[in-house]
């Protein structure tokens, strides 16, 4: 689904209106010697062209940010991350979240400051995968099909490759499409602890029917239409597999969303609520993915509540 730059722009503003806990990092005993935060020394035949991204006023205070690309299924998969700089001066390993990105092909790519932003926001380190046929990867853009793999193979590296990170508490938030990715991920990977939905696609034969305008994309990129082959669609539905989600859901939802249908984030609410623990975080008009400052306050409890 089409997003506007979610976690990038419209958090910059709200950097000056609050101010999140600090990072609150756990020594889980892998540090390493030397700067376990220069992130330069990972470069493997697995993850290379690592380039420092160039921050600027509070982002460049705050948070150190770097771009790298990985391999998937055998293509090259563009990503970020960034650090706040309070574990690079501890040396110790911190908590993660990982983001996952709305839109369709380069419609929603990450940008240079997305992921610091959402470093500063939350005092987590935040990684996030360009996906694969988006912001210069490799392959073809299949709306939370395969490309599915290019998050679960992240998630392999934030584990076994990056020794600053703690897996005990690892994070996803989903915004619109991405919401796609991180129910089917969190579906089959069970490192993933607790899941935040912001304006998050569950049914997508719905979003066929309810927007002309995204049935060219969804025919394009998934590769059928919903009558063609009901199975392509119900795999990227969670409302179709609900008992298969295992973990916590924070849902955030504007009640007149102008792009995923509120009743979408209702109706799967109502299918987990009595089953995992779940918070919806509502609001009365038709923004899509905008995050405002009561949504950053109640990401910034859901990710600090396996720590009180």
């Amino acid at each position: 689904m089409k997003t506007k730059k979610p976690i990038g722009i419209l958090l910059t503003v709200m950097l000056v209106m609050l101010s999140l806990t600090a990072c609150r990092p756990v020594d889980t005993g892998k540090t390493e010697a030397g700067d376990i935060y220069r992130f330069e020394e990972y470069e493997s035949s697995e993850v290379f062209d690592i380039m420092k991204v160039n921050l600027s006023g509070e982002l460049a205070e705050k948070c150190t940010s770097y771009k790298f690309t990985y391999m998937s299924d055998g293509l090259k998969v563009n990503a970020y991350i960034s650090f706040p700089n309070e574990l690079v001066q501890s040396q110790k390993p911190g908590k993660c979240l990982m983001y996952n990105h709305g839109g369709n092909r380069d419609l929603g790519k990450l940008e240079n400051e997305t992921t610091a932003n959402a470093c500063v926001l939350c005092g987590r380190i935040v990684v996030a995968s360009q996906y694969r046929g988006c912001g210069g990867s490799e392959g073809a853009d299949g709306f939370g099909g395969d490309d599915v793999n290019d998050v679960i193979k992240l998630t392999d590296l934030c584990e076994n490759s990056f020794s600053f990170i703690d897996m005990t508490d690892f994070c996803v938030l989903g915004a619109s499409r991405g919401g796609i990715m991180t129910y089917r991920a969190a579906r089959q990977d069970s490192r993933i602890k607790r899941i935040i939905a912001m304006g998050a696609v569950t049914d997508l034969f719905d979003c066929y029917e309810d927007r002309d305008d995204m049935k060219s994309i969804l025919e394009e990129t998934v590769g059928c239409t919903p009558q063609e082959n009901p199975a392509e669609y119900e795999k990227r539905s969670a409302v179709y597999w609900a008992d298969e989600i295992k973990v916590p859901v924070l849902f955030i939802h504007s009640t007149g969303d102008s792009r995923v249908p509120y009743a979408q984030a209702e109706k799967l609410y109502e299918m987990l609520k009595d089953r995992v623990e779940c918070r919806f975080v509502s609001h009365d008009d038709d923004r899509h993915c905008e995050p405002q400052q009561e949504d950053i306050k109640a990401i910034a409890e859901w990710l600090n509540q396996a720590e009180n």
